[in-house]
């Protein structure tokens, strides 16, 4: 009977579906990395969240790991080239998770819009300063999205509906904007001299850079937001603190951080700025959702030998 290691928190009915798979389970969250290094070796397979960070000295341990699940799309947390050299197969779950962040995109640039983590703050203090937390609309605004996979697609989708003109950077975009034709493919100096917001949707530079640094931020309007629900480190977080305390940009909302968890940052403490502890995806729904995905692709390949979302 294979031997399945769920290392992160998620929804119970990922260990419903192994165990009527016939698939042994042991669930064991909040593992250091030293004593998830002395166990691994007893599994055939590890189902993870962002929590657990599989890196080649886990991997060189596993001896007898033949799959690594995801139970969502990003695996950062995984060292997909020691995974790779092992033979070891590495599953995500795309799309499980995809309405999930991109409503909390949305939220992030109507609570900046509109100023109302500050206007709670304040109402809760008794202060009632109404003429203070005068927003703005975001009807007829241009919205630069940069990356157009499920989410930004989705997050697109939203803001055209709420009527915002659509920018897309994305390679893959040029492929099928026909399909999309109320949505303008543009390049990133384009996005940074038109755009009011820019909301990150996409994946890392190959070389870990920034994709916006302080020389960027001087292109953009000095009344813009940048959203990023996406990756850590897409913008630098350096040069975004700098920009937010000399207003040289309007404001910012970050979910993802550079270093997680962020316990110390130099983003804390600046008004302008909203920051939410990596949770666009962490909805009940979507939760369930991608637990329920992630067991049925494990019971899938244990059970029948089928590979399902491979990421290569």
């Amino acid at each position: 009977m294979p031997k399945v290691l769920i290392s992160d928190a998620m929804d119970i009915i990922a260990e419903k579906i192994l165990r009527e798979n016939k698939i042994d389970v042991d669930v064991l969250i909040d593992l250091t990395d030293t004593k998830l290094l002395e166990i691994i070796s007893l599994y055939d397979g590890l189902i993870v969240r962002s929590a657990t960070k599989v890196t080649k000295n886990i991997l060189d341990a596993a001896d007898n790991l033949k799959i690594i699940g995801r139970a969502g799309a990003g695996v950062d947390n995984i060292d997909l080239k020691s995974a790779t050299d092992k033979k070891i197969i590495v599953m995500n779950t795309p799309g499980g998770n995809t309405n999930a962040t991109a409503e909390h995109t949305l939220a992030l640039l109507l609570a900046l819009s509109r100023k109302i983590p500050e206007a709670n703050k304040s109402t809760h203090e008794g202060l009632w300063e109404k003429k203070k937390f005068k927003g703005n609309e975001i009807k007829g605004k241009t919205i630069g999205i940069i990356g157009f996979g499920n989410v930004g697609k989705k997050f697109a989708e939203m803001c055209f509906s709420l009527g915002l003109n659509i920018l897309i950077k994305s390679k893959t975009f040029e492929n099928y904007k026909q399909d999309y034709p109320n949505y303008r493919s543009a390049d990133l100096n384009t996005i940074l001299l038109q755009a009011d917001i820019i909301s990150f949707h996409c994946k890392p530079n190959s070389d870990g850079t920034s994709i916006i640094n302080a020389s960027e931020i001087e292109m953009m309007k000095n009344n813009a937001f940048i959203i990023n629900t996406a990756r850590g480190n897409l913008v630098s977080e350096k040069d975004l603190f700098e920009a937010l305390k000399m207003g040289k940009i309007k404001g910012a909302a970050v979910d993802v951080f550079n270093k997680e968890p962020a316990k110390d940052s130099i983003l804390f403490g600046l008004d302008n700025l909203i920051l939410t502890p990596h949770i666009a995806a962490s909805t009940e729904e979507s939760q369930i959702i991608v637990a329920e995905m992630i067991a049925n692709q494990f019971a899938d390949y244990f059970n029948n030998n089928r590979i399902v979302n491979e990421v290569i």
